[in-house]
């Protein structure tokens, strides 16, 4: 094909001859924006952004602000305007790159940089991410507590997208609402072992409900040890503790007796806290005991442990005859609290127990399949609603 140039009213004549292939020209004329102008003018971020084109036709608009917060919009279909459908960012400084086309099909380009102003409001929405920073084993859920209750789902969605969590190997995870102010992170299975585990929130600035504004949270950072699960068979009296899926070591145990059956289900590791004293008034418990119990380790806020039981070892392997706890001989208590740690997993199987409940009594967040999990997310979660929290147990002794 031969393009041949006219002379200088021809203006389809650019870069290779091609109407298209033209430097863009400057489209500041063929566009508006309904941001304010003048020296120290704010933009409100209560009101979407709208870019309107005056001729021509928009072919595409990109929104970021500062701290690289994307806006998302909408593109009317004859490409005659543009609005937000995210809100905007209180404080912040946006800038905009918009395309545009004229009726010759050359293309254009504006860009435009505002600030948007405070809010009126003072109603804020700040973030505390959980656990503290540390080591922890593969089951253990990240958290988020809102300092405000957050109801609605559109208000949801927002606080969940500006939750950001990654991890190092890169695994699938959603958020899932507690409640109206926490929030659990989990991924589809545990955590990979020796993975490091990044959270950090964009919610400030962000416009979450009506008055109702994202506030500031720390960053978080979390690190995984080896995969330790340890699985206890109340029927076969026995515990099986796995390290990156190998057997380890196998432990004759004991388990609640009738009355007092062991919950069934995942529970994570709440904490190694060594000698504990546990009584019956502690659990109602009709017979009377008072012992101090050595190499202790929480599994349930209620106070179901892993422990050391010297006084039932002629039970261990035979016999279930504790107050719910999963008792051992000491040589074997002392390995297992020197093995595992906050975050492993304890699983109890074939327990005349219930299952533990996901949440309210320690983390049993793993006790929900992944299709429930994900019904507790506002970005993913579908038409059901999310399953109400278990009523928050006391922290105490539970059983010997």
């Amino acid at each position: 094909m031969l393009v041949v140039c006219l002379g200088a009213g021809v203006t389809a004549c650019g870069s290779g001859g091609h109407p298209l292939a033209g430097k863009p020209y400057d489209a500041a004329e063929q566009i508006s924006f309904n941001t304010p102008s003048g020296a120290g003018a704010k933009a409100d971020p209560d009101k979407p952004l709208e870019v309107t084109a005056d001729d021509g036709r928009i072919t595409d608009v990109t929104a970021v602000d500062a701290a690289g917060r994307y806006v998302a919009g909408e593109l009317s279909a004859d490409g005659a305007r543009w609005h937000s459908t995210s809100p905007l960012a209180a404080n912040a400084r946006y800038t905009v790159r918009v395309s545009t086309e004229d009726g010759d099909g050359a293309p254009g380009r504006e860009t435009l940089a505002f600030d948007t102003g405070r809010p009126l409001t003072k109603k804020r929405v700040d973030v505390t991410f959980g656990p503290e920073a540390g080591r922890y084993g593969v089951g253990q859920p990240v958290t988020a507590e809102l300092s405000r209750p957050v109801k609605d789902k559109a208000a949801r969605s927002v606080v969940e997208r500006a939750l950001k969590v990654e991890s190092t190997p890169a695994v699938e995870g959603t958020w899932h609402w507690v409640d109206d102010k926490k929030l659990h992170y989990r991924p589809q299975d545990y955590w990979p072992a020796n993975a490091t585990i990044r959270v950090r929130s964009n919610l400030e600035g962000l416009k979450v409900g009506d008055r109702l504004w994202g506030g500031k949270a720390a960053p978080l950072e979390l690190t995984t040890g080896d995969k330790i699960v340890a699985i206890t068979d109340a029927a076969a009296h026995r515990m099986t503790v796995y390290k990156n899926d190998a057997v380890i070591k196998e432990i004759p145990v004991t388990t609640g007796m009738p009355g007092y059956d062991t919950r069934n289900g995942v529970k994570v590791v709440l904490a190694k806290e060594g000698t504990v004293r546990m009584t019956s008034a502690s659990i109602g418990a009709s017979d009377f005991y008072d012992l101090t119990v050595h190499h202790s380790v929480r599994v349930t806020n209620s106070g179901e442990y892993v422990h050391a039981a010297p006084w039932s070892t002629g039970s261990q392997g035979y016999a279930n005859v504790s107050h719910g706890c999963t008792g051992m001989s000491n040589d074997n208590a002392q390995w297992f609290y020197d093995t595992i740690n906050e975050g492993d997993l304890v699983k109890v199987v074939n327990s005349a127990g219930d299952t533990m409940a996901p949440f309210g009594n320690g983390y049993g967040d793993w006790n929900l399949d992944w299709q429930k999990w994900r019904e507790g997310s506002a970005l993913v979660g579908g038409t059901k609603e999310t399953p109400n929290p278990q009523q928050q147990a006391r922290l105490r002794p539970e059983s010997a």
